[in-house]
């Protein structure tokens, strides 16, 4: 099943970015993935709405540099919302 197709999303940790500007949204995004990967939490959602696409577009560019992301893609049946796949050493 590709990661965009994860259903049950409401069933895996996500954070909720609407109201936030930017650089905000970058800290946010950035802890969110740490604690998570601390959790061992393999799947995190994160909700960015889609408006303009400025905190989508932010959340991808972290996304894409974060050593602990393994892939990310915009969930099918809710393009507000980004499903993550954290990486784990074995």
């Amino acid at each position: 099943m590709e990661l965009s197709e994860t259903m049950f999303i409401q069933n895996l940790p996500s954070i909720d970015l609407h109201g936030y500007d930017r650089d905000s949204a970058r800290v946010a995004i950035e802890d969110f993935v740490r604690i998570n990967h601390n959790l061992n939490n393999e799947k995190i959602v994160i909700i960015h709405g889609v408006g303009e696409g400025i905190i989508r577009k932010t959340t991808q560019d972290i996304l894409k540099k974060n050593k602990y992301v393994k892939e990310y893609a915009i969930c099918y049946n809710n393009p507000g919302s980004t499903v993550v796949r954290l990486k784990f050493d074995k």
